[in-house]
């Protein structure tokens, strides 16, 4: 691996507080960094110090003579006037952009329902931030920054640029920094974790789930810090490794360790209790949509629709960007009319949303938030515990110095919390939650997440944060051509349907007009560029033949194997255990000591991490 760039003794203030002191770090080629922490914390302003956009107090940055480094920050520097063709491949001729796979890739995966030469100016703001995405992609980097790249992209478009991520640059030959919320695509894509917390970046080992591990046994180890972080934690570890295999199959994960953290932490919530209170509050009928369809003009959005949402189901709606996903929550909600068929409601029947737009706090924005709590009901009981509004916003992560402050001088993070807050004090027994990620953090989303899994009522939740949806719903609806449709397979189901979809477009659309974008089904060029489906790259594995099982003979061998490994991996673990307590007892001024001692760990931890990906391939062959 070569070095990249350095930054030593940084060193940032504002004039209201410090955001960084004395932090050192580097990135080398092969790197893929992930950059979590609070919002406010200076994710952002790390970035821009480490790609020379702001300019450190103390310190410096140092690069990699003849280094290509491109950033996608938060704000965009298109030109009104350009076209999009114009703003992705600049003056290129036709032929030759047309002929490079990688840039019809990117042009099929980020705008293809774009005009090409609509002007940047009459673009929405999601428009142009997945303009200026492909802009930044279909260039070559020796190191990419990017700064919540996600936004505005659905799921199929976020599965489509891991995959692009993970497959861009030959084994150890680029890296990338990375700002993101959506906690999938850390662990997706990531191999390391920074988190910003307390004017340091400390580093972690893995992506996300890694990071949740590791940063439980910090806090256990520490035993002084933050008791309430540490269980909310422990109670995310919990889900993890509970829940499907590829959120857990990776070598990085330490199962036992993380087996052992969590053995004492009951399931995330209890389904069948829940659906007792919620049946209690709300009766046997809550909303029916009955041979629905909803039409805007001549734009059929929603057809012939039926759904029965029961009492206590936790349900997460997939669909594409324009698919008609806010307009089924307006059914739900009441605020839209269905143009053919009926919406029965039952009697008790109160519903709460959480828009994108902060609509139910515009009206108080001039009031403080101590004022509006003071105006709440007394106490809330969660989990057999009663709590005020004021300790109910604090543990979705408010600080209390912010409560004298005015609602609209709130950061959007901040307005998310609050929002959620009012939303449960006006108790209602069906919530829907529409896009609730949006200027939150991974500590605020672990909050939030907590808080409904004790929540007694009915869940709807529209969201691209594929780890939020499969986090707090136990079932998955897609809208597809229209209609809403199961998916028993959830998230990964989707995208093959949604893969298959744009298969069978290409098939029978061929390529697109010249000079332009061609349809969701691919990206069209003058030299008549075939199509790519938008999910095609990250569902290519589940479109092969399924794995051939294991005859008799090589289960029991494979079954013999995977005993043999956890035998030697308990050993490992027990010598490394021991190893640490040298270190602990040791003279601390013999740094010789130290050093020695602490290589023998890291050579039996690479060595337990390689055991841990056998023992993953062998129980994946065994389960097959």
């Amino acid at each position: 691996m070569a070095h990249l760039l350095g930054a030593e003794s940084l060193h940032l203030e504002y004039p209201t507080r410090i955001v960084f002191d004395s932090v050192t770090l580097g990135v080398d080629t092969g790197d893929m960094i992930g950059i979590v922490g609070r919002n406010g914390d200076g994710k952002s302003s790390l970035l821009g110090m480490l790609a020379g956009t702001i300019t450190p107090d103390a310190g410096r940055v140092t690069y990699r003579g003849g280094l290509r480094l491109g950033m996608l920050t938060q704000r965009d520097d298109l030109d009104d006037s350009a076209t999009v063709g114009h703003s992705v491949v600049g003056d290129r001729p036709d032929y030759e952009w047309a002929g490079d796979a990688k840039v019809r890739d990117i042009i099929a995966g980020l705008i293809a329902d774009l005009d090409w030469q609509a002007t940047i100016g009459s673009l929405s703001g999601g428009q142009r931030r997945r303009v200026a995405l492909a802009a930044l992609l279909v260039e070559d980097w020796d190191l990419i920054i990017l700064d919540e790249p996600t936004n505005h992209l659905d799921v199929d478009g976020i599965a489509w640029l891991a995959a692009h991520l993970k497959s861009r640059w030959p084994r150890n030959s680029g890296a990338l920094l990375l700002v993101t919320h959506d906690r999938w695509f850390l662990d997706e894509v990531c191999t390391k974790t920074w988190e910003v917390h307390d004017r340091m970046v400390e580093p972690f080992e893995g992506g996300y789930a890694a990071y949740v591990l590791q940063r439980v046994e910090r806090d256990r180890i520490a035993a002084a810090t933050e008791a309430k972080r540490q269980n909310l934690m422990r109670k995310e570890l919990a889900w993890l490794r509970r829940g499907a295999p590829a959120r857990t199959s990776k070598p990085k994960f330490r199962i036992e360790a993380a087996n052992q953290l969590i053995a004492d932490v009951p399931e995330v919530r209890n389904p069948i209790e829940l659906k007792k209170m919620a049946t209690a509050r709300l009766g046997k009928d809550v909303v029916d949509l009955l041979d629905v369809s909803v039409h805007f003009g001549d734009k059929d959005v929603l057809d012939d629709v039926t759904w029965r949402i029961g009492p206590g189901e936790r349900t997460g709606i997939l669909g594409p960007n324009g698919a008609g996903k806010s307009t089924l929550l307006g059914l739900i909600a009441g605020s839209i009319e269905p143009s053919e068929g009926r919406v029965k409601r039952g009697k008790t029947v109160e519903v709460g949303v959480l828009d994108q737009q902060f609509k139910d706090l515009a009206e108080i924005g001039g009031r403080r938030v101590r004022e509006v709590l003071a105006e709440a009901k007394t106490t809330f009981t969660i989990e057999g515990r009663d709590f005020t509004p004021a300790q109910l916003l604090e543990r979705l992560g408010f600080a209390r110095e912010h409560l004298s402050a005015r609602v609209n001088e709130l950061s959007g993070g901040q307005k998310r919390r609050l929002q959620l807050l009012m939303l449960l004090m006006s108790e209602p027994n069906v919530i829907i939650l529409d896009e609730p990620t949006n200027d939150v953090d991974s500590d605020m989303l672990a909050a939030m997440e907590d808080l409904l899994d004790s929540w007694p009522g009915t869940l709807i939740v529209v969201s691209h944060d594929r780890y939020l949806l499969e986090r707090v719903t136990d079932q998955q609806y897609a809208i597809l051509d229209h209609r809403l449709r199961h998916v028993p397979g959830g998230v990964d189901e989707y995208l093959r349907l949604r893969a298959g979809e744009g298969a069978a477009g290409s098939a029978s659309g061929g390529a697109g007009s010249a000079g332009g974008a061609g349809s969701a089904g691919g990206a069209g060029s003058a030299g008549g560029a075939g199509s790519v489906g938008s999910a095609g790259a990250a569902s290519a594995d589940d479109s092969g033949s399924a794995a051939p099982k294991l005859s008799g003979a090589e289960r029991r061998a494979a079954a013999k194997e995977v005993s043999a490994i956890e035998r030697k991996m308990e050993k490992l673990s027990s010598r490394i255990d021991a190893l640490h307590a040298d270190m602990a007892a040791h003279d601390q001024s013999d740094f010789e000591g130290l050093a020695a001692l602490t290589a023998q760990v890291r050579e039996l931890e690479d060595e337990n991490a390689a055991l841990e990906e056998r023992w993953l391939e062998a129980t994946e062959a065994l389960e097959a």
